[in-house]
């Protein structure tokens, strides 16, 4: 089958954030509860750090930070090691899981942005930080609202999550797409646009909608347009910093950066 380098053949949407869950806001309760149930103090804007990453991975990533760190020594007399991660990630699974249907709202536009890029002839696939239990709850929501991608893989699914590029690589397997020069992977986490970056294809990130600002849609409605730009800034500078090549709000902006992410391909030019 020859594959056309010259058209986008692709876009592989992150979940949480990207296409649901304004705000990305279900893991972050779970993960203060979380640490809270074990006596140690964990804040949102520390829970967000690492967000984008498989779930044990955050897990270990929030026990490495120096504060949870000698909390957590001071609190059990010995550092933080990685049969605690298996612990407190065997708690953590059913805590998300019981929240993540109060969070499953789409971002507004996501759904018909996907039938656009359908009706375009473009493929959807998509990759997670969350993992399969907590997707079985996602997906049928998902599916009952109208968004159902052409593949999932989730975080524990591979030997390694983000930002490795095995779960895009797993990606193009699944829906059969080549070379990652005509893929689109669309992301609100820094982890999740170096994902695309290893695996060779256009980034985008999404600053208002999903973990850089952090907000609730009706919050983030809630703001002046100064409050809104300053926020915008900071995310966006964030996921630039990552390595975007695009930095939009949301979803429901990406029409414009296909068009002239094929423009690129049409002069020879490669993510």
């Amino acid at each position: 089958m020859a594959s056309s380098t010259t058209r986008l053949s692709a876009v592989v949407f992150d979940w949480a954030g990207t296409i649901l869950d304004f705000g990305s806001c279900a893991p972050m309760g779970a993960f203060v509860r979380l640490f809270e149930k074990f006596d140690i103090a964990l804040t949102i804007d520390e829970a967000r750090g690492p967000m984008g990453m498989a779930k044990w991975d955050h897990i270990q990533a929030l026990g490495r930070l120096p504060r949870i760190a000698a909390q957590w020594e001071k609190r059990y007399g010995r550092p933080f090691e990685n049969a605690d991660v298996d612990h407190l990630y065997e708690v953590f699974t059913p805590m998300n899981a019981a929240v993540v249907a109060d969070f499953a709202d789409f971002i507004p536009g996501a759904v018909e942005m996907v039938d656009t890029l359908r009706a375009r002839g473009l493929k959807i696939g998509s990759t997670t930080g969350y993992n399969r239990p907590i997707m079985d709850i996602v997906t049928p929501i998902a599916a009952a609202g109208g968004y159902v991608p052409d593949n999932l893989v989730c975080a524990g699914d591979l030997v390694a999550g983000r930002p490795s590029p095995l779960m895009m690589y797993r990606t193009f397997a699944d829906i059969g797409v080549w070379p990652p020069s005509t893929v689109v992977k669309v992301d609100d986490t820094g982890v999740g646009i170096e994902e695309g970056l290893n695996a060779g294809t256009w980034t985008v990130g999404l600053a208002v909608s999903g973990n850089a600002v952090g907000l609730p849609l009706a919050d983030w409605q809630a703001l002046d347009a100064a409050a809104q730009d300053t926020l915008r800034s900071i995310a966006t500078a964030k996921l630039k910093a990552a390595g975007a090549h695009y930095v939009i709000d949301s979803v429901a902006d990406l029409l414009p950066v296909l068009d002239d992410i094929e423009a690129r391909l049409a002069q020879g030019l490669k993510p």
